[in-house]
């Protein structure tokens, strides 16, 4: 016995007619090509179930052992649809009866439905695929199917959309002359902003700011610390960048022109400490809902200290470099911080240390 069978992947027929899935047999089937085709004329699976009758009724002209059938899936698609047509092949198959072996003829009307081929040659083998075409818009669905395929896969996606999401970024520079004018302005303007945007895809930013909002929203809820310090932290930063290029402008103003290494140091030290209690901001508000959560271990109180240690080191040598500073401050700083570092790591070592031998020995003293 040869099955006819329908595929109607994204369950069309079910969304849009009530029918329930499968339906088997010549009269179910033409109902159901019916109604689908009245309540949305346009739909290509109508066609699908059309042309499945239209097999079934030629190869029964012929005496041949034939049965038509439809099968759906769901509006969820990929693996979820492909089990729903899994199962109602078993259905199909179970309704047939007859001692004939069964292969089956699998309609569809492209490319994504064809993607459960596998999974019905699990349970029937399959004679043949019959694509049905309609001829206003002749591989248009397969066409959209392919597209979308390559940008899920994220290999194919990056050696697409990067190259092309850079190309255009660098087309506004080319109109750099005329983004003054205001054609030249929208068209740069979109093309950063798709360009943008491609970049984006090719790099699976999508899925990296979706969490990145979700962890800030729990934090909000949550109410955490951090978030605060984080903002305060930014603001900090934003001080200490305004910080140091007004020392860089009072290094020029005093000493001429600087070059970069002296440019670098008069930076660094004019914005080292505004970067250092962001540094502490941030650490304090970690290690405090560290401590809420129940989680704060003792080496976690190392990062303020660590912080100062480096900021003291860095505020010296720039400051040596500059000439604010002496060279006699210069290895006060250095053997300041390094001994700062270094006595904050053996206090917490030994504290954590000491906490967890306490607490095997209560552990053991219980068990006794």
């Amino acid at each position: 016995m040869l099955l006819v069978l329908c595929v109607d992947l994204d369950d069309d027929l079910g969304r849009k007619t009530g029918f329930d899935t499968p339906v088997i047999g010549r009269d179910p089937v033409e109902a159901a090509a019916l109604a689908l085709a009245t309540a949305d004329p346009e739909d290509s699976d109508a066609n699908v179930i059309f042309q499945g009758l239209h097999v079934y009724e030629d190869l029964a002209a012929r005496d041949e052992s034939v049965e038509v059938a439809i099968v759906t899936g769901n509006e969820e698609g990929s693996v979820s649809a492909s089990r729903e047509i899994g199962d109602e092949v078993d259905t199909v198959l179970a309704s047939l009866s007859t001692s004939e072996d069964v292969t089956s003829l699998i309609v569809t009307d492209g490319a994504q439905d064809e993607s459960v081929l596998p999974v019905i040659r699990a349970r029937v083998p399959i004679d043949g695929v019959r694509r049905v075409v309609v001829r206003q818009a002749q591989n248009l669905e397969s066409m959209y199917y392919t597209i979308k395929q390559v940008l899920a896969d994220p290999e194919t996606r990056g050696t697409i959309l990067i190259p092309l999401g850079i190309l255009l970024l660098i087309y506004p520079l080319a109109l750099l002359g005329m983004l003054l004018d205001y054609p030249g302005l929208v068209l740069g303007t979109i093309s950063t902003l798709l360009g943008l945007y491609l970049i984006s895809r090719g790099l699976g930013l999508g899925a990296y700011l979706d969490g990145a909002a979700d962890r800030l929203a729990r934090s909000l809820y949550a109410g955490r610390t951090t978030l605060i310090a984080y903002v305060v932290a930014l603001a900090l930063v934003a001080i200490g960048i305004v910080s140091g290029r007004d020392a860089v402008a009072a290094a020029e103003a005093t000493g001429g022109g600087l070059d970069l290494p002296l440019a670098a140091s008069a930076f660094l030290y004019g914005s080292v400490h505004w970067v250092a209690a962001a540094g502490l901001t941030t650490s304090l508000g970690q290690i405090t809902d560290e401590y809420i959560a129940g989680r704060l271990k003792w080496r976690y109180l190392n990062a303020p200290f660590y912080v100062i240690s480096i900021a003291l080191v860095v505020h010296a040598v720039a400051g040596f470099f500059v000439g604010d500073r002496s060279l006699t401050y210069l290895a006060t700083a250095i053997t300041g911080g390094t001994l700062l570092g270094i006595v904050s790591t053996l206090t917490f070592a030994v504290a954590e240390s000491r906490a967890t031998t306490e607490s095997g020995r209560g552990a053991t003293e219980l068990g006794e």
